[in-house]
């Protein structure tokens, strides 16, 4: 017979993600002069303590001498820690409700505060060990209970000897007492959770090291709202991808790694072995090559709006989702394109870099407003149609070439030809996709249909811009001036060197791929692209994926949810409908969405499913990729 599973808990950085005495000392040294210095104090023991350099009575009675807290500040400090339990207890709420006779929360730390924060979460009072304040007659904290055993050195290990408690017993914890718990030999593991903080003396006593709860249940067995441990989830940013991103994947509980470049395509597919989600800009090259090797890859995530640079069939093909941030940096765009618009018929480069030169040269000649210019918007997506409402605001008469049908805005007018285009704008804006077809789509020919003297902006793709021919043309006179943001080729890093045959010529602005690098626009990408990842691998939901069929899910509960990819075949919903009508499987929900190449069915279950018919369901013919979810 085996016997029942008793976890023991910790409650500073463990239950929750602070040291309550650290919030403690900031609520009650909140008007004290040296408030700054005696919470460093306070935290600097509190380290020592946990780590070991101290005894945990000579920790206490430092830090409480320290604190000069009241009564009354504890209440304040009970509604900050509410706030900070850890994320991955609260993603597994049924865990404490379910096992409440089997889970204690074994503290230094003190109930006081302890009791309301996890009895909100079903531990029940009596499994709570914990120490106690003193108080004098004026409720000034001014010691604890000498005679708890919490309160003494290794006294978790006495408490759990106390308790004698039948079965195994699993200690979960981020400091050097929960790990006495195991060297005193009342354990069977000893769980260093690291979710909040990692003690380098405390991991490395562990039997395993936790980055979340979820780990800990799924290596028991328990694991109820996914199937698979987040934090053995493996994430990859690439290119300096705002810090927003990768903070927001980790508090879902993430294993993320950032890069600050590119990796090339050899790199690139070593280092996507054990990946499972991949965030790239637009220099990284997702290839067939490199997904040969991401036999893990689930999802790619472009910062970015362009998804050129990732092989979406190839993706497809491997059940790979892909999502984009297609609106997160239009306005950043829009601004950039009319700051240079304006400095290019103002000839402002030319005449600040003669100010630099010592020349002054007060003229008005090629000098132009924009009031009553001809605006040329080639590619009237969503970046081209604000860029069209802007321009006409300031004055500019619109006119936009698309070869998707697309609704004017305000008084612009569609050309019905490209060279209808080219022929009457004096500026010219490109945004346009990347596709391959698209290469040198302004060539030497469509530059020699631009009016004499007009302005061309390249912020769509590098290769769509035959460089030579608008150098030649700048040089000639025929264009007037030209702001580029792109290139055939970047830079990987900012410490590789750029060059460029448009670097030096009259009257042109070079930047370095920034049209969406504001701060604004990268907090808004690194937000939603990082949104939609996650809701991916928590709901399977596939809206706003560029290469799968969309599908917008609840989160479910009580009830399992099995994703499964395959080839757009007739017959494979039927198939694994037979396969769950054959073990007796009830379906509470289903949901299925085609496109050319594949089919994605999410199908809801309402009881626990024998290994057999996953394995089932994998085989089925046609199959990509099938995933439980929880």
């Amino acid at each position: 017979m085996t016997l029942a599973k008793n976890f023991i808990i910790d409650f500073d950085s463990t239950f929750t993600q602070v040291e309550a005495l650290d919030i403690l000392a900031a609520i009650s040294l909140k008007d004290d002069p040296k408030k700054n210095e005696k919470i460093e104090a306070i935290k600097n023991i509190t380290d020592q303590g946990m780590d070991g350099s101290l005894t945990f009575r000579e920790s206490l009675e430092q830090r409480i001498h320290l604190l000069q807290a009241k009564k009354v500040h504890l209440h304040e400090l009970t509604e900050v820690l509410k706030t900070k339990i850890s994320k991955s207890f609260i993603r597994n709420k049924d865990f404490f409700k379910e096992h409440a006779s089997k889970i204690f929360i074994v503290s230094n730390g003190f109930k006081d505060f302890i009791t309301p924060i996890v009895t909100e979460l079903g531990i029940k009072e009596a499994n709570i060990f914990a120490n106690e304040f003193t108080y004098d007659d004026h409720e000034n904290i001014i010691g604890f209970d000498r005679e708890n055993l919490l309160s003494q050195n290794n006294g978790k290990a006495e408490v759990i000897k106390s308790l004698k408690l039948e079965g195994d017993i699993y200690v979960i914890g981020d400091g050097y007492t929960d790990y006495e718990i195991k060297a005193a030999g009342l354990a069977n593991k000893f769980y260093a959770f690291t979710e909040n903080i990692e003690r380098t003396k405390v991991t490395e006593k562990a039997d395993h090291i936790a980055p979340s709860l979820d780990e800990i249940l799924y290596l028991n067995k328990l694991n109820k709202n996914f199937s698979y441990p987040k934090s053995r989830i493996n994430v990859l940013l690439l290119e300096g991808i705002h810090p927003t991103a990768a903070d927001q994947l980790r508090a879902e509980g993430f294993n993320v790694e950032t890069i600050k470049g590119a990796l090339d395509e050899v790199e690139l597919a070593e280092k996507i072995k054990n990946v499972s989600i991949l965030g790239i800009r637009s220099k990284t090259q997702v290839t067939e090559k490199v997904l040969q090797n991401a036999t893990r890859l689930m999802a790619v995530g472009a910062f970015c709006i362009g998804t050129n640079q990732i092989d979406l069939l190839a993706c497809q093909r491997r059940g790979i989702a892909v999502f984009n941030a297609p609106y997160s940096n239009t306005r950043s765009v829009v601004e950039l394109a009319i700051g240079q618009i304006i400095f290019l018929m103002r000839n402002l480069i030319d005449k600040n870099t003669q100010m630099h030169q010592g020349k002054w040269d007060k003229s008005a000649n090629n000098s132009f407003e924009i009031r009553g210019k001809k605006l040329g918007i080639i590619g009237y997506g969503n970046i081209g149609a604000q860029l069209s409402v802007l321009a006409e605001n300031m004055g500019m008469n619109v006119y936009y070439y698309d070869i998707v049908e697309r609704l004017a805005l305000g008084n612009a007018t569609k050309c019905q030809s490209l060279e209808e285009l080219l022929k009457l704008a004096d500026v010219i804006s490109l945004h346009v996709d990347g596709r391959a077809t698209n290469e040198n789509f302004i060539d030497e020919k469509a530059i020699k249909q631009m009016k004499p003297g007009a302005i061309l902006l390249n912020l769509s793709r590098g290769h769509v811009v035959d460089v030579e021919a608008l150098k030649t043309a700048i040089l000639n006179g025929h264009i007037g001036g030209a702001s580029v943001d792109v290139f055939p080729y970047e830079p990987k890093t900012n410490e590789e060197a750029f060059d460029s045959p448009l670097k030096g010529l009259p009257n042109t602005i070079l930047t370095p791929h920034i049209g969406g690098s504001t701060l604004e626009a990268q907090v808004n990408i690194a937000q939603f692209v990082p949104s939609k990842l996650s809701e991916y691998i928590n709901t399977g939901s596939t809206y706003n994926a560029v290469n799968f069929p969309n599908l917008q899910l609840p989160f479910l509960q009580n009830a399992h949810r099995l994703i499964h990819i395959h080839y757009n075949e007739p017959g494979i919903l039927a198939k694994i409908n037979n396969t769950l009508a054959a073990f007796a499987i009830n379906i509470v929900g289903q949901y299925l969405k085609t496109n050319e190449l594949i089919g994605y069915v999410i199908t809801d279950i309402d009881k626990a499913y024998p290994p057999e018919v996953v394995d089932e369901l994998k085989q089925i013919e046609g199959t990509i990729r099938f995933r439980i979810l929880y």
